[in-house]
């Protein structure tokens, strides 16, 4: 089973910058396609980004295309997000999640992390 521990999150001011980690341990985490969700108070768990086994392909939702980047380095087992130009709206609770398809949708995702913390002030 695999197991995810995220961390990285915090308060940051608007325009600011943040990278969350993603730790995966457990049998052959870089078989799993990895995700990013977050869950904002009072809202629905949202996709914000995925990456494929190999790091090759990625995929983004429109409010934070072209401001966050994930990336993986498959010999330490960790997925990162890169968020820059950091708005109000992006705070939320940020999940890691790992699913063997790449999909936009909670449901392909079998595994969890415990969320990390993103406030963003104004």
């Amino acid at each position: 089973q695999v197991q995810l521990v995220e961390s990285g999150g915090g308060l940051v001011q608007v325009g600011g910058s943040l990278r969350l980690s993603c730790a995966a341990s457990g049998p052959s985490p870089s078989s799993y396609a990895m995700a990013w969700f977050r869950q904002a108070p009072g809202k629905e768990r949202e996709f914000v980004t995925v990456i494929s086994r190999s790091g090759a392909i990625t995929n983004y939702a429109d409010s934070v295309k072209g401001r966050f980047t994930i990336s993986r380095d498959n010999a330490k087992n960790t997925v990162y997000l890169e968020m820059n130009s950091l708005k109000p709206e992006d705070t939320a609770v940020y999940y890691c999640a790992a699913g063997l398809a790449g999909t936009m949708k909670r449901g392909s995702y079998g595994y969890w992390g415990q969320g990390t913390q993103v406030t963003v002030s104004s």
